[in-house]
């Protein structure tokens, strides 16, 4: 979805032509597997990083179109809302100083994106959704100027036939709100972990990606409100999934098949078995033409990223034209911090690399309805949740975290030859986090009970502390 398309008026023939491809496609890809020709590399780090720009008053200020031209900055691209922004790195091989070299980098482009955004009178924000973006902001006329977003929105009305979007989030409060659009969906905002493999680990890693999803959500949690309601630790995961409602075939339009997911299973054989998912179970949304001869089976790539798995498959290409294989780790919020943001990834990226050389495959342990409920109990309830672990038992959240998933994360990152002190800094701020048990989300909701429920004043303070730097476990309210 990250690429721009020539139109977002379709016919009958585009979807059938497009189909076509996307079969022809899938069958390219299955030979590919066949013949074991995915990129065999060591570990490769990746991420992207959604963000907000602001006005003076701290509400969404739509103005990325102008913010991008002045920017101009590869690593910078357009999100849905025209208030909203992302930031893509370099890939890292994961050995020696590699998160200290991502986060170099991506300090030295956010600084560059302040200066940008200053000169238009804003400010940047990094968290999971804004507490003062409003209904009213979520409209059609701050949809970032880009055909492929029309097209998306068009597209899942047409599915829907015209049917509102329903968003009904019980959490400590309730929240009950019907939307026209997809526009709800810029409401949300991430940090996507990105973890490229060679084909043979891909299938373990992706399932340990699943099993680590729980307490992944909880650790960062980082957006309990939603239009002034107090609602889950991390609100974002219902509200993405509302926002594009939509299923599978005619028959299960609006039934259990989703195209936001969690997923219906654990990888069995190939991470192939989820692109063959892709075109057995989701409708065609975008059928842009992209020619019949497509060496780099743009078709299926295009229809993959219409389906938002929270651990999503990706086929890439290096620069000399060679595919390889990415799982996108898409559960974890933007923010606090830059720190915040490497941190979780080196944690995820060290727990995953441990979960996959465990003799015996932790999805053997773990029932996947299991983890699926993990998931959603994290995301509402973060820190305070308890978890289904490999034993059979459950344990409390922060407990899991500290004394099994940690040393897991230190052993992984270890074994990618990741240096002492690099492993120590970054590792720390994780355990300082379960510490103090402060994430964005605590954070957010102690500054509220102490000063009152005023969004844009808690808006001013969350940025105010996230511009000097410091982990969230050490910010004071």
């Amino acid at each position: 979805m990250g690429e721009e398309i020539n139109s977002s008026q379709f016919c009958a023939a585009d979807y059938q032509r497009f189909l076509l491809r996307l079969k022809q496609e899938t069958v390219t890809l299955a030979g590919w597997f066949e013949e074991s020709r995915l990129a065999d590399v060591h570990p490769v780090a990746g991420f992207e990083l959604e963000a907000w720009l602001i006005d003076s008053q701290h509400h969404p200020a739509p103005v990325n179109d102008r913010f991008l031209e002045l920017l101009n900055d590869p690593l910078a691209s357009p999100e849905l809302a025209s208030f909203n922004f992302e930031v893509n790195s370099t890939p890292q091989i994961l050995t020696g100083q590699a998160f200290s070299r991502m986060y170099d980098e991506l300090l030295q482009t956010w600084r560059h994106c302040q200066t940008t955004a200053s000169t238009l009178g804003c400010h940047l924000a990094m968290i999971g959704i804004l507490p003062t973006v409003q209904n009213d902001d979520l409209q059609l006329i701050n949809m970032s100027k880009m055909e492929r977003y029309r097209a998306l929105n068009r597209e899942v009305v047409r599915m829907r036939q015209g049917k509102p979007l329903l968003f009904d989030i019980n959490g400590e409060e309730h929240l009950r709100v019907t939307h026209q659009d997809v526009m709800l969906e810029s409401a949300a905002t991430s940090f996507q972990i990105h973890l490229q493999l060679n084909q043979q680990q891909a299938v373990r890693a992706y399932n340990a990606s699943q099993i680590l999803s729980g307490p992944m959500v909880a650790l960062s949690a980082n957006s309990p409100y939603l239009f002034g309601k107090d609602l889950w630790d991390e609100t974002r995961i219902p509200l993405f999934e509302q926002a594009v409602a939509v299923g599978g075939y005619d028959g299960a339009m609006f039934g259990p098949i989703r195209r936001v997911t969690f997923g219906t299973g654990y990888a069995r054989q190939s991470l192939l078995e989820l692109f063959q998912e892709n075109l057995e179970h989701y409708p065609v949304l975008l059928p842009v033409d992209f020619g019949e001869e497509n060496a780099q089976l743009r078709h299926l790539r295009l229809h993959n990223g219409t389906i938002w798995r929270w651990n999503r498959p990706l086929l890439g290409f290096d620069e000399a034209g060679h595919p390889h294989l990415r799982i996108e780790h898409r559960v974890v919020p933007a923010g606090p911090t830059h720190i915040d943001n490497l941190a979780n990834a080196a944690f995820y990226y060290g727990v995953v690399m441990s979960l996959i050389e465990l003799e015996t495959p932790p999805e053997t342990e773990l029932r996947f309805d299991k983890v699926r409920d993990n998931f959603y109990t994290a995301a509402r309830l973060g820190l305070r949740a308890s978890q289904h672990w490999l034993n059979g038992g459950q344990r409390p959240m922060r407990e899991l975290l500290t004394e099994t998933l940690l040393p897991l994360a230190e052993n992984g990152l270890a074994r990618l030859g990741i240096g002492v002190d690099e492993r120590h800094t970054w590792l720390a701020v994780i355990a300082g986090r379960l510490q103090t048990g402060q994430n964005g989300a605590h954070w957010q909701r102690a500054w509220v009970a102490r000063h009152g429920r005023d969004m844009a004043a808690l808006t001013a303070a969350y940025v105010e502390r996230q511009e000097k730097g410091e982990p969230v476990h050490e910010w004071t309210v």
